[in-house]
């Protein structure tokens, strides 16, 4: 049976740019029941914004650092229905616990380079002359061994 189209549609080619991943990639979703497409009565597939907007939603997940297979056991629940809701809502708060973790760690990483930035300015300056031992500097910020 035809889906009735409401929208506008795209082929594989103009989902995949429009969602910024390659057609393989998209064909690999697919391969991977991440993402369903949508047939014409030739077989040709095709996707609708509906789609684009579930592969972008997918991408800010994966984007958190959600590997595939949690990705995968996301879609196999949201496709369970409302009686899955709280393994959703457990996966997504540990995900989300992950996430602060790693970004916790980004944040460290980026006030080092900060600080490194801010001593190799001052330093080209003339405003310090100082010579700062990494070993010392490593010290300071709580990094010893």
């Amino acid at each position: 049976m035809q889906e009735l189209k409401s929208g506008p549609t795209y082929a594989i080619g103009e989902f995949a740019a429009k969602v910024g991943l390659s057609a393989s990639t998209i064909r690999y979703y697919e391969h991977e029941d991440l993402l369903k497409s949508h047939r014409e009565a030739n077989g040709r597939r095709y996707f609708t914004d509906t789609d684009v907007n579930w592969v972008r939603f997918l991408l800010h997940l994966k984007g958190t650092g959600m590997s595939i297979q949690d990705l995968k056991q996301y879609v196999e629940w949201r496709a369970q229905g409302d009686k899955t809701i709280p393994n959703r809502l457990a996966l997504l708060k540990e995900t989300r616990s992950d996430f602060l973790e790693k970004y916790r760690e980004v944040q460290h990483h980026l006030q080092i380079l900060d600080d490194k930035i801010d001593w190799y300015q001052h330093k080209e300056s003339g405003e310090t002359t100082s010579v700062e031992p990494f070993a010392d500097y490593l010290k300071r910020i709580g990094h010893t061994e």
